[in-house]
Parts: C-alpha cells; sequence; structure tokens
C-alpha cells in the first residue's frame, strides 16, 4: 500500500499554511498521499505534491536520527502511518510551473507569472516581502527544464522552496521522478478533515484554453482518494488467503 498506492504524512512545518497545518513539537495535521494519480500522468500546476529534495535543497526540519535499530524501526513505522515526523529530504509544496513553462516574480500587483499571465492563488496565507533575498517575493525568470516542476508553499514567508535553490545547477525546479504523490485527504485531526483539491491557478480548462475549470464533484473526489484502498484490499486480500493455504 505505501510502495505502490497511498501513504500518509506528517506535516512538520507551517510552509503550506493555511492550507496545511504543522509545527515542529506539536500538533500537525496528517495527509494521505495519493500515488495513483501520477501512475499515468504528471503533476499539474496547482496539486500540492509531497517529494524528495534535490540534494542542492537545505532540510526545512532538524530530525534526530535513531541512535539504533529498535529506534529506527519505530521510526519507521510512525512515518509509514504519518504519525512521526518526515524524512528531512521529504517536503511538501504546491506546483506553480511545470516543464517548458515560464516562471517569475512580480507584476504591479506583487502576483506571479506563468509564461507572463498572473496566477490566481486564493490560498496563500502570508506573502513574502517586496525585495531580494533568500525568500523574498521578486525572481528573475525561470523556465523550467523538461522533467521538472517548480514548486512554492502557500505560506510564501516560511517556505523554502523553489525560489531559495534559484541559484542551483536545477535553477530551484525539483524533478518530476522524485515527486512521492498528490496530497489528497487531511485525515488527522478530525475536525479538519477535508479532502484536498487542485485549483485551477492558471486559468485553462481541460483543453489548455483560458477559462474557468469546474471544481471537482465531492463523490467524484471522494472515489479518487477512495481508489487506492480499493485496489489495494483488491491485491491485499487474495495474497493473505493465498499465504495462510501455503502455511497450512
Amino acid at each position: 500500500m505505501k510502495t505502490f498506492l497511498i501513504q500518509a504524512f506528517f506535516i512538520p512545518s507551517g510552509s503550506m499554511e493555511q492550507t496545511l497545518h504543522g509545527c515542529t513539537g506539536c500538533t500537525g495535521d496528517r495527509v494521505l498521499v495519493n500515488k495513483v494519480p501520477y501512475w499515468f500522468g504528471e503533476p499539474e500546476p496547482g496539486d500540492i505534491v509531497v517529494f524528495r529534495g534535490p540534494d542542492t535543497w537545505s532540510p526545512e526540519i532538524t530530525v534526530s536520527e535513531p541512535s539504533n535499530w529498535f529506534s529506527g524501526a519505530l521510526l519507521g513505522l510512525g512515518r509509514a502511518i504519518g504519525v512521526a515526523p518526515p524524512s528531512e529530504d521529504d517536503y511538501v509544496k504546491r506546483v506553480i510551473a511545470t516543464a517548458g513553462q515560464t516562471v517569475e516574480c512580480c507584476d504591479a500587483e506583487g502576483r506571479v507569472l506563468v509564461d507572463g499571465e498572473p496566477l490566481d492563488e486564493p490560498y496563500i496565507y502570508q506573502d513574502s516581502p517586496l525585495g531580494g533575498g533568500s525568500l523574498g517575493r521578486e525572481f528573475d525568470p525561470v523556465t523550467v527544464p523538461e522533467g521538472r516542476l517548480w514548486v512554492m508553499g502557500d505560506h510564501r514567508s516560511a517556505s523554502s522552496d523553489s525560489r531559495r535553490h534559484v541559484t542551483d545547477q536545477y535553477s530551484g525546479t525539483i524533478a518530476v521522478d522524485d515527486v512521492i504523490g498528490k496530497g489528497a485527504l487531511i485525515v488527522w485531526p478530525l475536525d479538519r478533515f477535508t479532502l484536498l483539491d487542485s485549483p485551477d491557478i492558471q486559468g485553462t480548462d481541460d483543453q489548455g484554453m483560458p477559462g474557468a475549470a469546474a471544481p471537482m464533484p465531492l463523490v467524484q473526489g471522494a472515489a479518487a482518494v477512495a481508489a487506492p484502498y480499493v485496489l489495494g484490499l483488491t491485491g491485499a486480500v487474495p495474497l493473505t488467503a493465498w499465504r495462510r493455504r501455503r502455511r497450512s
């Protein structure tokens, strides 16, 4: 289930506030990450993704490494079910631009531009201040290479994302192959239980033409989240029965 279908993640930092709540040493959101959508497709602008950061990225959090095999096993189990902080190399951000697109900031209203058009980003919690700096709002145009993505946090003032690493060998982008899955559902705490949507931030419909994309119906969204469980059970039940017959 964890390898191919769905995985739980603990949100340890506030880089995706208010969409995802997280902090070190307190109760942050637990999110289910769906791996199925990217079996036959790639992340799209607006998607919330969990990924392994490039070697050039510095960690947003510090995680104490286990001192023995038992502690390591407990940490691995906690990460598998989303109750322990993730690896320092794991990040959660929102996709802003994909291969071939040019992203920059800002226009006269301080909005991020992709291919010269401003993005519609109602989810932004706290924007970065004007001016330069590692987390500043302004950055020069970057054309996203093939097979890579430009990602940013919703809490722009507290997110170490593509902007901070724009001077590295990848121009701040991440590899599509390093994406673990798509954020699908907040499962804890219960009062924040909700589906995570992918807003049409670039103002295009399914054919790539300007227009307002219709939101995904709740039933359809729930079905998309439930699909990995169904697939997992379909494969797990026969396998479990076969193993029991083999032991007998």
